[in-house]
């Protein structure tokens, strides 16, 4: 992500990025970014938890105004839990098929895009640019 931001900076366009991994954030120094310590794919926060996910963007965009230091990556006042005990379990490797199913508690993934409301997928672009992984590429079309 801080690759494609310092290029879309050097375009002129000023970016953020949110993250859940600081020392993969630092390594590719972003232009700017915001951490959050929650675990990986929770960047803006707990599933279905409205108001929390717009206090953490509002912090961020906040931040966003002032940012004034090239490559600060600032720690967003948010917490996962009451203590960091749920650390130890993410970064454990599981060791069978039953661990690894115990151990990811994120939500079935599909091969198409999901949206949360009829109307979004109503009034979603068929051709979404940035979706364009979705498809398969057209026949003597180089890649």
């Amino acid at each position: 992500m801080g690759l494609i931001a310092r290029e879309i900076e050097r375009r002129g366009i000023p970016t953020l990025c949110l993250s859940s991994a600081y020392s993969i954030t630092q390594s590719v120094a972003p232009p700017r970014a915001v951490f959050l310590d929650f675990p990986l794919g929770h960047t803006a926060g707990r599933p279905h938890a409205l108001t929390e996910q717009v206090e953490i963007l509002e912090s961020a965009l906040t931040y966003f105004e002032q940012s004034v230091t090239p490559g600060e990556i600032q720690a967003l006042p948010f917490y996962w839990a009451e203590n960091d005990d749920w650390k130890a379990s993410v970064m454990q490797v599981p060791t069978s098929a039953a661990e690894q199913a115990e151990a990811d508690f994120r939500l079935e993934r599909f091969d198409t895009p999901q949206y949360q409301t009829e109307s979004d997928a109503r009034v979603a672009n068929p051709i979404c640019p940035s979706c364009v992984f979705l498809s398969e590429p057209d026949e003597g079309v180089a890649p």
